[in-house]
């Protein structure tokens, strides 16, 4: 930038587990306001991936601008032997952006146990670290929910759905976590609008993540009798590895059939327009304080959930585009050309040096790269990365490359896999072994062996090309 009052603030907002369909036009049809604001006065990019499908490590990714393998949270806290926080010492774009004035804050979700936010360096104002939808588990949250009249040691939720991670709930929508973090989140922009202090605050909602509750308003917005199953829920498994069938039975969802999904997915819907409205509620709350103008909003999520598709839910060891496609949308005045939609691949640890690029700061050598030139309509990548260490429980090791036309799946203790999205956009055909496609698939893993090498990735390579290449 060129002078300091060029400088935008920053408006940072992650959801957890969203698919990217919700938002696309092209996809379900689900009601998003938010997202068609920003889709109109800003950019959509339609080729957003997240490092690995699993909240803490892509979290840190955002953070740090690093892959997993490099900044070492490679699952979710777990009682194995693998690091739960950030090495001490690890810049982040809070640290980053504090040192050159901003103010730096967050609402919401954490969920990097081992590091706190001040650590990182943000001002926790309230929020969770892990999922806890509908929870009256916090002092404020409890004392927001008896300034609108309810007494919360009345709140109930009832159970519905299939496989049992939904439900509805008494609360009222302007008394639900979701309405509770942008009401905070409103609190602290009007502070910073009255100071003049430059700010970057990062929302992170707790949704729509599972279990998918809802205020009895929003359940009735979905029949679940008017949703089609996912095209992917035609899954048979065959010559896929054998974790995909296997992992459904963790899940106790093997052997439903889309009269069990479709209450959950309905739910699910519904979560996410919950979210949705929240957010317009939010920028619109921009508008009236005069922040809109001066303000980079980015909006995206951590990743994806397969909520009944391939007859998986929740996500796990299986690098579909249900869990590691993104939303992410970028508004910033005289910036980003509205309704601008970019098809160029972008990866959440891009997020990082990008902020540090826009605050005015150097841009810190990560695994991401300022995506600043993109939003003046500059091509950035023609592929995405991705990996995934397993999950608490279990250790598996995966790794992808994704290009316009086709991905290249490896997998450590199994079978390989290769897709070709344009003629199988759905991933139920795994072409790996096939002959006709023994070019492209050699291409691709010559391609992944030569991404791991370049970023250190703790998998030899070496073994790799004897099996891949």
């Amino acid at each position: 930038m060129s002078s300091e009052d060029e400088q935008p603030n920053i408006l940072f907002v992650c959801t957890d587990q969203e698919r990217y369909d919700l938002t696309a036009p092209d996809g379900r049809s689900v009601d998003t306001p938010a997202s068609d604001r920003l889709a109109r006065e800003g950019l959509r990019c339609t080729r957003a991936y997240t490092p690995t499908a699993i909240c803490s490590p892509a979290r840190a990714s955002i953070l740090t601008g690093l892959y997993p393998h490099n900044h070492g949270l490679l699952s979710n806290p777990t009682r194995r032997n693998l690091p739960t926080g950030l090495p001490d010492a690890t810049p982040t774009f809070g640290h980053r952006l504090s040192d050159v004035g901003y103010r730096t804050s967050l609402t919401g979700k954490w969920h990097i146990e081992g590091t706190t936010p001040e650590e990182a360096g943000f001002e926790r104002l309230t929020g969770w670290d892990h999922s806890r939808d509908q929870t009256l588990d916090t002092e404020d949250y409890r004392e927001f929910v008896r300034d609108q009249g309810i007494d919360p040691t009345a709140v109930t939720v009832e159970e519905d759905g299939a496989p049992g991670y939904a439900g509805v709930t008494s609360l009222p929508p302007k008394a639900t976590q979701t309405a509770y973090l942008v009401d905070r989140t409103i609190e602290r922009l009007e502070r910073y609008a009255a100071s003049g202090d430059r700010f970057c605050h990062r929302l992170d909602f707790p949704g729509p993540h599972l279990p998918y509750v809802v205020p009895a308003s929003y359940a009735e917005r979905y029949d679940p009798d008017d949703i089609d199953p996912w095209p992917s829920f035609a899954e048979t498994f065959d010559g896929k590895p054998a974790i995909h069938e296997i992992h459904p039975e963790y899940y106790g969802c093997e052997g439903l059939d889309w009269d069990d999904w479709a209450p959950a997915v309905a739910r699910y819907f519904a979560f996410q327009s919950l979210i949705e409205d929240q957010l317009d509620w939010l920028l619109t709350a921009m508008d009236e304080l005069g922040l809109t103008e001066n303000t980079l909003v980015v909006r995206t999520a951590d990743h994806g959930d397969f909520a009944g598709a391939h007859r998986q839910l929740d996500k796990g060891p299986m690098m579909y585009e249900d869990i590691y496609r993104v939303p992410l949308f970028v508004r910033w005045p005289g910036v980003v050309e509205p309704g601008r939609t970019e098809d160029s691949f972008v990866e959440l640890q891009d997020l990082m040096p990008t902020f540090c690029d826009v605050a005015g700061t150097d841009v810190p050598d990560t695994d991401g790269r300022s995506l600043v030139a993109m939003f003046e309509g500059k091509c950035h990548r023609d592929a995405a990365f991705a990996e995934y260490h397993g999950e608490p429980e279990t250790l598996y090791t995966q790794r992808m490359v994704r290009t316009e036309r086709f991905k290249f799946v490896f997998n450590g203790p199994d079978r390989n896999e290769l897709y070709d999205l344009r003629e199988d956009p759905h991933e139920l055909i795994n072409i790996a072994d096939h002959p006709e496609y023994e070019d492209e698939r050699r291409s691709l893993a010559r391609r992944l062996g030569k991404w791991m090498q370049a970023t250190d990735d703790n998998v030899s390579v070496e073994r790799y090309r004897r099996r891949c290449c």
